[in-house]
């Protein structure tokens, strides 16, 4: 609801100046398949207009959700004839991977008859993950529509055995569950459609079609279908944008607003026009991020089922990548792949029933929360926030039964620590301006202890990076400052659509520096290393402002490793420059991502 007291007027001319802004001050994506992937997933800058901000109430307040990828590729399992295409499954189609011709491709609906399919079971698991909503791939790159399309007999009841719509039932079960609903449709890219992007550029008769004849014979009426046919809807999550023109996104958008009026459009619809901001797949940033956005991850190593993927995310995984998630500000929407019989496997269900117990306990830490005042996770693991009260969520339990937390500037009322609704109040101290809380010699949870920290006053904090007394301290490279060198974003592919983010401090010049201020609690001496990437040995120069200097040769490879430098002693308490420079070694191979400082425990 609208609770501005400024005139009509006004208010409309304040937001059509935050429109244009937003909208001339956008990343464009790129669609080149063959040449950079990256650019093909669309991260766009949310572009939520004010007056729309009933709209995605559910997306600002659940902060975690099920995606699901599901279609025919799940019948491939990521293996073609004789060979396993490694990495994400639901590409197998493409020319980067099988290349397999789209006549044969289709052939497979002939044989595709998920009878585990299970709708109820399904939004059940999502309630017991703790999940408010879940979003369905109704049609993906592939053309398969997951429904019944009137648009395109390439859909699963007119092409399939299985002659039944699942998203029908996965609709009527959320509904049933109060679970939110929603759907993925791939827009710019069809590989069996002629006109599609990356599709067949004839039909069957050898003539020429165009992307405009797809767009207008298929796409749009298809997410017509979708956005009418199946009930309220939370958001529509389209992909892959590419050059599609900036007219057709805004089509798009027109539709889902005029059929489902309080769904969210995702930002990967292309040209800055979305109504909130998607990161790269499989990225948790490192800093906070404003505005709308969320974070897409995945269960395993693919989005769609692959036989051999067994690398599943652990509860406690899945806890700390969604804590820390809405630490940064945002959402978190965490990929399941069923199998091609729509059965889900079990180590994932388990997994995220487990956690889910955890959340169930907790939810204070994960729905309708802020992000950390700290801009960034702590040694010891993050911070959500509710108003007065700051919640703690430990990952590693430090070993001196101190938990260091710095630059809080607010009175504390009261600290207690949790388990479930079980409180107990810890005693506390303060020293210069870290407050240190005593805790249990143990931790209290499997995975993730919460301790509630009650303040006087608005919040208050110093984000400064700060060396913990008892645990790794690791500081990256978003959070340097630089001379004589450069921080850059770099994103890389373990497998093939597993994506890697980070970034690195690179392009050194000769006496080029990357620095970061720390803050000091105990001074004493610490073991500093390196995190870098380069080739053949580099000598790595760490300096103290106005103190210690250390220097050292390493050996490098083209993976992030972290190496050794040497001890660095900090002879006060208080605030500190460190300062890295590259002193011999290739200037433009040699990228940087973090430093790491842990106190030498001399047992005194």
């Amino acid at each position: 609801m609208n609770t501005s007291t400024k005139p009509m007027g006004v208010r409309i001319f304040i937001l059509v100046l935050l429109a244009t802004f937003l909208i001339h001050g956008t990343i464009h994506c790129q669609d080149k398949p063959e040449q950079n992937m990256d650019e093909m997933w669309g991260e766009q800058v949310a572009n939520l207009d004010a007056a729309d901000a009933d709209r995605g109430q559910l997306f600002k307040d659940g902060n975690y959700a099920m995606f699901i990828h599901w279609g025919l590729y799940a019948m491939l399992a990521g293996k073609y004839g004789d060979s396993t295409y490694y990495g994400i499954s639901e590409w197998i189609m493409h020319p980067r991977r099988a290349g397999i011709p789209v006549d044969e491709y289709k052939k497979l609906a002939a044989d595709f008859n998920p009878v585990e399919f299970d709708a109820k079971a399904i939004v059940k698991l999502a309630k017991d993950a703790g999940m408010k909503y879940i979003i369905h791939t109704s049609k993906h790159h592939d053309g398969f529509a997951m429904y019944h399309s009137k648009v395109s007999d390439f859909n699963i009841v007119d092409a399939t055995p299985f002659q039944r719509d699942p998203i029908k039932e996965l609709a009527m079960a959320c509904k049933a569950e109060g679970i939110g609903f929603g759907f993925y449709y791939s827009q710019n890219q069809d590989w069996t459609t002629p006109g599609g992007g990356s599709g067949p550029e004839k039909d069957a008769l050898g003539r020429e079609v165009s992307f405009d004849e797809y767009f207008n014979n298929k796409c749009l009426p298809q997410v017509e279908e979708i956005t009418t046919q199946y009930g309220d809807m939370v958001l529509i999550w389209f992909d892959t944008p590419g050059k599609m023109p900036k007219k057709y996104a805004e089509k798009l958008i027109e539709v889902v607003h005029r059929n489902q009026a309080k769904a969210f459009v995702s930002g990967r619809v292309g040209h800055g026009l979305g109504d909130y901001r998607t990161l790269g797949d499989m990225e948790i940033p490192h800093e906070n991020v404003d505005g709308l956005w969320e974070a897409v991850d995945v269960t395993n190593d693919s989005w769609g089922y692959a036989w051999y993927d067994e690398n599943w995310k652990a509860p406690k995984d899945i806890l700390t990548r969604l804590i820390s998630t809405i630490a940064r500000g945002g959402t978190y929407m965490l990929n399941i792949g069923p199998k091609s019989d729509g059965s889900v496997s079990e180590h994932a269900a388990h997994a995220l029933r487990v956690s889910g117990e955890w959340i169930k306990k907790y939810p204070q830490v994960i729905y309708g929360v802020e992000a950390s005042p700290w801009e960034h996770a702590l040694p010891w693991g993050d911070v959500t926030r509710k108003n007065n009260r700051l919640y703690l969520s430990v990952y590693e339990w430090p070993r001196d039964g101190k938990l260091y937390l710095p630059g809080l500037k607010n009175e504390i009322s009261s600290v207690y620590l949790l388990e479930g609704e079980k409180k107990t109040k810890l005693t506390y101290s303060k020293q210069l301006e870290w407050n240190i809380l005593d805790l249990p010699p143990h931790q209290t949870e499997s995975f993730v202890s919460v301790i509630e920290l009650e303040i006087r006053g608005d919040v208050d904090v110093d984000p400064v990076q700060a060396l913990d007394p008892d645990l790794t301290t690791c500081i990256t490279a978003h959070f340097s400052q630089t001379e004589g060198c450069k921080v850059e974003g770099k994103r890389w592919m373990e497998k093939f659509g597993e994506w890697i983010s980070i970034k690195k401090i690179s392009q050194w010049e000769e006496g080029g520096t990357a620095s970061w201020e720390v803050d000091v609690l105990e001074p004493g001496i610490y073991k500093v290393e390196l995190t870098y990437a380069g080739t053949g040995r580099l000598v790595w120069s760490v300096e103290i402002d106005g103190g210690m200097k250390i220097q050292n040769q390493q050996n490098s490879s083209h993976i992030f490793d972290t190496h050794p430098i040497g001890w660095m002693k900090f002879e006060r308490s208080g605030k500190h420059r460190v300062s890295v420079s590259l002193v011999n070694g290739d200037p433009i191979r040699s990228e940087l991502s973090a430093i790491n400082f842990t106190q030498i425990d001399f047992g005194e």
